[in-house]
């Protein structure tokens, strides 16, 4: 399998435009993180509505296969799909769990054999020690969930396994942690192929946050936690249309007529950061958005966004993101 391990472009395209996604499954498989890439991948549309994601689901051996519940699924695409996918994803299966020295086997082994090189290939999960298995992870980062990662540091020892993030994403090759991160892979991958906005809608659409805090810091912005209760929220939505100018505490905490040390207490019992750190958050999340969707110059967003000089900007986006204005728009704009 070492044509797998070639570098990968992120996004290859079928003819027909459509990015053509296969979730490969195992015996044992977990419902919840097989639906997950349907539901996801399967919501994202089109500036006229149509779908801009083909999924289909396969297996080694086509035919019943067990999930981890009490039901099984009719999966009657072979591995012939992963031959014409543009996007893999393995989710996790509970025979994962059970320490075994033949992971992959040679039905799974020939199955993922037929991937063509360059295709994007993701795990969910524990579907990352397939992965390993097939030396696919070796000399990078990866993602998987943190009861497993004793383990699969042991068996996999070329393998540097992150348990500070919610996914990795290396070169063509992304893993995630836990089941729920599943999402968050699924949607930064959207974003990836599609920008912000198209994955802002699937979020939306599933009742998720676009953005949760983990790795790959590019790629992944910092979370604006759900308020717990609504105190400051008139503030917040006054801020978020005054990002353009200065605005200080003293205003914020007027617009809930309250003082400044209460505000403040407040603020961050509700969203657990800051007035100030928020802010910033809220101007780099702008930016971020017309970088991507609009040609204005660097020193035009700063100023829009309330960074007031590219410099400052530069300095904030580096702090947040690790790279430059020029960088991330060079990564994201022009889909």
């Amino acid at each position: 399998m070492d044509n797998m391990c070639e570098d990968r472009a992120m996004t290859v395209f079928a003819g027909d435009g459509r990015h053509r996604v296969a979730v490969l499954v195992r015996d044992g498989v977990l419902p919840f993180e097989l639906s997950l890439v349907h539901r996801l991948f399967g919501q994202a549309r089109g500036a006229d509505g149509v779908p801009l994601y083909e999924i289909v689901t396969c297996t080694p051996v086509p035919g019943d296969v067990r999930t981890d519940a009490d039901f099984t699924i009719a999966v009657p695409a072979g591995p012939d799909a992963l031959a014409e996918a543009d996007t893999v994803v393995v989710p996790g299966a509970d025979t994962d769990y059970e320490p075994r020295d033949d992971l992959l086997g040679p039905e799974l082994a020939a199955a993922l054999a037929r991937i063509r090189p360059g295709t994007r290939i993701a795990s969910i999960c524990t579907g990352a020690f397939v992965l390993a298995a097939a030396g696919l992870l070796d000399g990078r980062r990866a993602a998987t969930h943190w009861r497993s990662s004793p383990r699969v540091r042991e068996r996999f020892p070329h393998v540097t396994f992150d348990l500070g993030v919610l996914y990795t994403d290396e070169g063509g090759i992304l893993t995630s942690a836990g089941a729920a991160a599943g999402i968050d892979l699924c949607v930064h991958m959207i974003r990836r192929d599609h920008g912000a906005a198209v994955a802002n809608e699937v979020a939306r659409g599933t009742v998720v946050p676009p953005h949760r805090e983990g790795g790959q810091a590019q790629y992944l912005n910092r979370p604006v936690p759900e308020p717990r209760t609504s105190s400051t929220s008139r503030a917040r939505e006054w801020a978020l249309k005054n990002l353009h100018r200065p605005v200080t505490l003293r205003e914020l905490a007027a617009r809930e007529a309250t003082s400044t040390r209460t505000f403040t207490r407040r603020f961050r019992d509700e969203l657990g950061t800051s007035p100030g750190r928020w802010l910033v958050q809220q101007r780099v999340e702008r930016a971020c958005a017309l970088l991507e969707s609009t040609d204005l110059p660097v020193d035009e967003i700063a100023v829009a966004t309330g960074f007031g000089t590219a410099g400052s900007l530069r300095l904030h986006l580096k702090a947040e993101l690790g790279v430059s204005p020029t960088a991330y728009r060079a990564t994201f704009r022009g889909r």
